[in-house]
């Protein structure tokens, strides 16, 4: 099933939240994006309903495996990208943004292949 990019950010999105807040709940992702609570609350239902996440009755939301395999695999694109262009000498938050744009579209083929030729 192709995940689309929207569904891709609220995951990473969650997922960075974790590392950083002892709970994640829908107003910190709606801070974090600078969403309206309302369309937080429509996307994590899709979440939810698509297996993606767990909420608990407080509103705690968790990553479930399948969700936290995404999550993973587009932070570690978006870090590399990030870091590799600032390494050829694009500034921080160019490299940033151009990195939020690649790590949706590079096939999984020519993300290893890139991964493999920048981590020699």
């Amino acid at each position: 099933m192709k995940i689309n990019e929207s569904v891709e950010n609220y995951l990473e999105t969650i997922f960075l939240l974790s590392k950083k807040l002892p709970v994640v709940r829908s107003v910190d992702i709606a801070e974090e994006l600078n969403f309206k609570k309302s369309s937080i609350s429509v996307a994590m239902k899709n979440l939810r309903e698509n297996g993606y996440i767990t909420v608990t009755d407080s509103g705690f939301i968790y990553l479930t495996d399948s969700g936290r395999e995404i999550a993973e695999m587009i932070y570690e694109r978006h870090d590399l990208f990030s870091s590799w262009l600032e390494k050829l000498g694009v500034d921080a938050k160019t490299a940033a943004e151009d990195a939020c744009r690649i790590e949706h579209v590079i096939s999984k083929k020519s993300f290893e292949a890139i991964k493999n030729h920048v981590m020699k």
